[in-house]
């Protein structure tokens, strides 16, 4: 036991010698310094590999002297308790890798979909990602997801093929699952070797190289020129993998085009091709694909130097943070609750510097802030520093307001100056999509008329990430009634820290009900509330999140005349409400435009305005079937009309009510969450399962073989997969996997809807 607690010690002390020794360095960042970082994200479905990789990667730059494994539960960068537990990876870490004489600040992210806010987060701050595949399965469901959202982020892409030491696993079938799951021009840059059946190595498909790991730990590597005379056929098939790597490069790269052209020989330097290829994956055209075995050790070296050779530099990368100059700019991307050191924020620096006791100006909230201490971090260990520069990771201690998705800068002034910088900017032509991302574009097709550039750059300055909707329900209460601000406390915390997780009131029973993205999620929800915060609350059966829409069309008259306090309050309100599909959250309420209420409504006070407004979000979080939020509905307000001196309390209240009416009038409908949900199973065992299926209102999309695996792909109400791990591990002997995601809400058949509301409400 002494022998084990002294090489944990050994084992933190090099952690946290290297962490220094990097950021000592990291503040003092000049420009050819900051072209030698990479901040990228390792993002894969779940069991691929990642922790893993991270892993491996930490070792063989020397940043830890022995490596963990996710079985054993030590590995650096799955520190919770649940995780080391559970052999997942739930929350996001932050390590710094020292690499070629530059430096990688990596983050490991969750593969399990209930936690893909965790990746949706970090996505926002990356300049690159290595996408990690497993050999053996190629592109599966979650890669799919991962992929859209680093899209729809512009991240540049690598991809990392894993597990190349398994027997059933294909270079061509990966490569070709990356071509028609992912619609990605592929760039392959190794082929596997092996001897005997194993895997010992790689070819180098760029300098036409056998690179051979020797035993050990895979510290050490031999590489060797292919030549037509000792590898014969190894070489033929490496000079025509070559050959098409340069073809598919010469098709979208105008500048190796151009070179091949004016180049007699015919012949191209490795450096050519890789500058090919560099670009190529900058500007998201292409994608290499690496290979390996992080597991058995081969590999993550030559994936190291290709996340040095192909992906961007903070300098390449984020055009919307130059209009910062030098100064300060950073991101917020993650919030945690620490024991000793309390609220800490992690903040990706894109200019300028963040000192130690600072104040900074909160753009999205439009607040000061005074800083406390800073740090850098490996995973949960954090080693104060004085000041953390450009292109790195700066971990904030004691920001009482900063939420995920906030910018921050060093004063009110320096935040104007950017946006006049920035609006400058967007009145060139082309620059407008350039500098766009989709949860931008959903702003703007809020917006009722085209915005000018000033209000242009306030948009895409204040974005922040985009929440997922959740889509399971439960009741949490804690042991007694002495702990119920504790447990508030604690509930508050873990929101700040993870957005997909709401927390409401119920107003009828007073329970506090948890919202989350799944049943794994809730559960660690439940187990941290136990293990960080020491309280024993219990969770309520699971519930679906079902949403309402309006069957029809209704409109309700309300007219108050009331003493209230003493005061009399009067108001007469009319409102109408519809079905529009897809209606935009800044257009959910319109004001009558004909001559006669456009005349009474002229006269409506903004501030009774959006006391109306929250009247209206409050009415649309119950439907008057089941109390689920109504959705795809459009309010309008015909006529106002109140007596001095009354409260905007009872307006919001009055509102509510009214459209309570209107929508009981109007009726509803229940829509339920389905889920795309992918089964693989042996070909042995498919049978049994596709049966299952078929009894659980399961649209089957797909089916297809991989090796000795038939994979089903489908589409199935959630409230029919509760509970699935287990039916299927019943059905296949254990052999066969599932995962899932939330696909859309849809109209339930009326039997069905009867049967939701018998479980919900017990009649």
């Amino acid at each position: 036991m002494k022998k084990l607690y002294f090489l944990s010690n050994y084992r933190n002390f090099f952690k946290n010698a290297w962490a220094t020794r990097c950021y000592s360095n990291s503040t003092k960042n000049n420009v050819n310094e900051m072209e030698n970082i990479r901040n990228i994200g390792i993002l894969a479905h779940i069991d691929a590999g990642k922790t893993t990789t991270t892993e491996r990667m930490l070792f063989y730059s020397g940043t830890i002297r022995s490596m963990g494994e996710v079985h054993h539960g030590n590995t650096v960068t799955d520190y919770m308790e649940q995780e080391r537990q559970r052999g997942i990876t739930i929350t996001s870490a932050a390590v710094t890798i020292p690499w070629r004489g530059g430096q990688i600040n990596l983050i490991d992210t969750p593969g399990h979909i209930d936690f893909t806010m965790e990746v949706e987060q970090s996505l926002a701050v990356l300049d690159g990602a290595v996408i990690v595949l497993d050999g053996s399965a190629g592109v599966e469901a979650q890669t799919l997801t991962v992929w859209r959202q680093a899209s729809g982020y512009r991240v540049p892409r690598i991809l990392y093929l894993n597990k190349m030491d398994r027997n059933d696993a294909f270079v061509e079938a990966c490569v070709n699952s990356v071509t028609e799951k992912l619609q990605a021009t592929p760039l392959l840059l190794h082929h596997t070797v092996r001897h005997e059946g194993r895997l010992i190595g790689l070819i180098d498909l760029i300098n036409l190289e056998e690179i051979i790991w020797t035993q050990g730990r895979g510290q050490k590597f031999t590489r060797r020129k292919l030549t037509e005379k000792d590898d014969g056929h190894k070489w033929e098939a490496a000079v025509t993998d070559h050959r098409q790597l340069v073809d598919t490069l010469s098709s979208i790269d105008d500048e190796i085009a151009e070179t091949i052209i004016n180049n007699e020989s015919l012949e191209l330097s490795a450096r050519d091709i890789e500058n090919a290829v560099r670009r190529s994956t900058i500007k998201m055209k292409a994608f290499p694909i690496l290979c390996g075995s992080s597991y058995k050790n081969i590999g993550v070296q030559t994936l190291m130097d290709g996340v040095m050779s192909y992906l961007p530099s903070p300098l390449e990368g984020h055009e919307l943070y130059k209009c910062f100059g030098e100064e300060l700019a950073g991101r917020a991307f993650k919030v945690i609750h620490d024991d000793q050191r309390g609220v800490l924020t992690f903040v990706r620096m894109y200019s300028g510097e963040m000192k130690k006791a600072q104040k900074i100006y909160n753009l999205g909230q439009d607040r000061s802030e005074q800083t406390g201490a800073l740090y850098v971090a490996l995973a949960d260990e954090y080693r104060p520093v004085e000041s953390v520069a450009a292109g790195n990771i700066a971990v904030v201690g004691s920001l009482k307001a900063t939420m995920t998705g906030d910018l921050v800068t060093s004063t009110q002034a320096a935040a104007n100056r950017a946006r006049g910088r920035l609006a400058a900017l967007l009145r060139l032509p082309g620059r407008v999509e350039e500098l766009m991302l989709p949860s931008a574009k959903q702003r703007l097709q809020a917006l009722d008329s085209e915005p000018e550039p000033e209000e242009l750059a306030e948009i895409l300055l204040g974005i922040g990430t985009t929440v997922p909707e959740p889509v399971f329900l439960c009741s949490i209460e804690p042991p007694s009634a002495m702990h119920q601000a504790a447990l508030e406390t604690a509930l508050e915390q873990l929101q700040r820290e993870d957005p997909s997780l709401r927390v409401n009131a119920d107003d009828e029973s007073g329970q506090i009900v948890l919202a989350g993205m799944g049943e794994l999620h809730l559960e660690i929800i439940k187990e941290r509330i136990i293990r960080e915060y020491k309280i024993d609350v219990e969770l309520g059966p699971l519930q679906i999140a079902y949403r309402e829409a309006l069957v029809s069309s209704g409109k309700n008259t309300l007219t108050v005349d009331r003493k209230i306090g003493g005061a009399r309050q009067q108001l007469k309100v009319t409102m109408s409400a519809k079905t529009v599909k897809g209606v935009a959250q800044d257009k959910i309420l319109r004001l009558d435009k004909t001559a006669e209420s456009a005349s009474n409504l002229a006269h409506l006070h903004p501030r009774q305005l959006q006391a109306v407004r929250q009247g209206v979000a409050a009415a649309l979080l119950h439907g008057p079937k089941l109390g689920c939020p109504v959705v795809d509905v459009q309010v309008t307000l015909h006529w106002f009309e109140s007596g001095r001196g009354t409260s905007d309390s009872v307006v919001t209240a009055s509102v509510a009510q009214c459209l309570r009416k209107v929508f009981e009038e109007a009726d509803s409908i229940l829509l339920e969450p389905v889920m795309s949900l992918e089964v693989v199973c042996p070909e042995t065992h498919s049978q049994r399962v596709l049966a299952d299926l078929s009894r659980r209102r399961v649209e089957v999309q797909h089916i297809q073989l991989r090796q000795h695996n038939k994979v089903i792909e489908c589409i199935a109400p959630l409230s029919e997969v509760v509970g699935y791990s287990s039916t299927l591990r019943s059905l296949s002997s254990g052999l066969a996997t599932f995962s899932m995601q939330f696909h859309s809400h849809r109209q339930m058949a009326p039997q069905h809807e009867q049967l939701a509301v018998k479980n919900v409400t017990g009649f």
